[in-house]
């Protein structure tokens, strides 16, 4: 029986530690997981999905990139250009680091060395920072070019979220 309660508590603990993958919805707040648009000109956008650091980069990419095909597609267009991608928060450390300095100087004649190492544990989730994958997106007007930052967004928004349902 104590073997029993022991393993349920570790699943538990195991589960609780667990991420669970973003979810496409809107972002409740500026800073929140979720997606958001900014409308920089009146075919122009900024479309933002961010989601915690521990997410996958190239799926919260997947949702930045769905999030522009239904902004396209609600605002009466078939397709759009990417200008500009970025992915913030890429290559943050999560874990412990330590640092090493070395130093000297003189002065009035005598001289001297120091050194120091300093070590970073991080504690909790404190320095967690969200991860935001953001594209400058505009809307094509007329047939789609055959370019590599042209998409159409019909096909985008079909074939994302019969990818991300799985």
């Amino acid at each position: 029986m104590l073997r029993t309660l022991a393993f349920v508590a570790a699943a538990f603990a195991l589960s609780a530690c667990a991420t669970t993958p973003p979810s496409y919805t809107a972002a409740p707040s500026a800073n929140a997981a979720g997606y958001s648009e900014t409308q920089i000109e009146s075919n122009r956008y900024f479309v933002t999905y961010r989601a915690p650091s521990s997410a996958d980069a190239a799926l919260i990419q997947d949702y930045a990139l769905l999030r522009a095909a239904d902004l396209t597609l609600q605002n009466g267009r078939e397709w759009f250009w990417v200008d500009r991608r970025s992915l913030d928060g890429q290559g943050q450390s999560r874990g412990p680091s330590i640092g090493i300095g070395v130093g000297g100087g003189s002065y009035g004649g005598r001289g001297g060395v120091g050194g120091s190492v300093g070590l970073s544990v991080p504690l909790g989730n404190r320095g967690e920072r969200a991860r935001a994958a953001t594209l400058e997106i505009r809307f094509g007007e007329g047939p789609k070019p055959d370019e590599p930052n042209a998409y159409d967004a019909r096909s985008i928004s079909t074939n994302l979220r019969s990818r991300l349902q799985q």
